[in-house]
């Protein structure tokens, strides 16, 4: 079993470490050749000072976190500012107060130098300081954006589990329907209609909760449904289908298709003796163009029901979460026809 040690942690922590490392070097690299060779002061000497400059390093490596990971969060994300100032100069004064105590200590008899003491020291300190500060507003803002981006993804998958379950059980009404209006004329086509119907919900059930499914199987659901719609309506509608140059093997959401058809059906019928709808399905280099119109009388005015409209709409809204900058969707009318033209891409 493959243990995965370096994690995204540890590589943080490891970055920390060679930043400290490489700040820390950076008085040796620029320091004169003749100091680097501790020629101005005796060797005991020169390493005790040495030690100073690691205690001093200690102290600014205190501040930084204290400062990002104890003052910011507790008293600035709070707007406690005053009471931060406050903290953080009794930070600074007890790093002082150490650094005095350890200048004693290391170089006994050696003049503490206020002027010294405030270039070597307490410039690096307000320079740690700023840097702290800006890690901080760094890390906090790419916290804030991962869960923005979290509770954003979290919300589109609520949305659309929303809509698809708008549609379903829209479509399931009108099919029952169907199956209800065969049985009452006892045709023979009723029972060749469930079977239909029961390949109908096996993809529904079993195959929409898939994030896509091939595109060969929707145009298999839309040719089901509008082999039970003609059933219901024979003669009295024309349906001019071309389905037949497409790529099976591109890929598609789901049930995204079904709302402009079953759109056509409902209110392009009824007008006349002949109504008319036309569906056309083809692909291209990845690309899915997909047109629907039908007959429309413009004369007439249609008092709604309480579902009319919700395909079109779920659809237009699953569009632009979905392929928000990847379809082309119009709608016109014309000529008493009702057309809608689908240009998506697939990849």
């Amino acid at each position: 079993m493959k243990v995965r040690w370096l994690t995204k942690k540890h590589v943080s922590v490891l970055l920390h470490i060679l930043f400290w490392v490489i700040l820390f070097s950076l008085p040796s690299l620029f320091r004169p050749r003749q100091e680097s060779n501790m020629q101005q002061h005796p060797p005991p000497e020169a390493i005790r000072y040495f030690y100073q400059y690691l205690i001093n390093c200690f102290f600014w490596i205190a501040l930084f976190y204290i400062n990002s990971y104890l003052l910011m969060p507790i008293l600035v994300h709070k707007k406690k500012y005053i009471r931060y100032l406050l903290y953080l100069a009794i930070v600074v004064g007890v790093i002082c107060l150490f650094n005095w105590l350890s200048f004693t200590l290391l170089l006994p008899g050696k003049f503490f130098n206020a002027g010294l003491f405030m270039f070597f020291f307490m410039l690096p300190c307000i320079f740690i300081l700023a840097c702290s500060i800006a890690f901080t507003m760094f890390r906090d803002k790419l916290t804030s954006d991962r869960l923005s981006i979290e509770k954003e993804t979290e919300n589109l998958k609520t949305e659309l589990a929303f809509l698809r379950s708008q549609v379903s059980p829209h479509f399931m009404f009108n099919v029952l329907n169907n199956m209800v209006s065969l049985a009452r004329k006892k045709s023979d086509q009723l029972e060749p209609s469930l079977f239909k119907l029961s390949s109908l919900l096996r993809y529904m059930l079993y195959e929409t909760d898939e994030d896509k499914v091939l595109l060969e199987r929707e145009v298999e659901y839309l040719q089901s449904y509008i082999d039970l719609q003609l059933q219901r309506f024979g003669s009295k509608v024309k349906v001019n289908l071309m389905m037949e140059d497409y790529d099976s093997n591109c890929f598609i959401e789901p049930m995204l298709l079904i709302p402009f058809v079953e759109n056509a059906f409902k209110h392009g019928t009824g007008f006349r003796q002949n109504s008319e709808i036309n569906i056309e399905l083809k692909t291209c280099e990845q690309k899915l163009y997909f047109v629907v119109s039908n007959y429309y009388d413009n004369s007439i005015v249609q008092q709604k029901d309480k579902t009319s409209g919700i395909g079109l709409q779920n659809v237009k809204r699953r569009l632009n979460l979905l392929y928000k900058n990847q379809h082309k969707l119009s709608i016109e009318k014309k000529d008493n026809f009702f057309t809608v033209t689908l240009q998506l891409n697939l990849h």
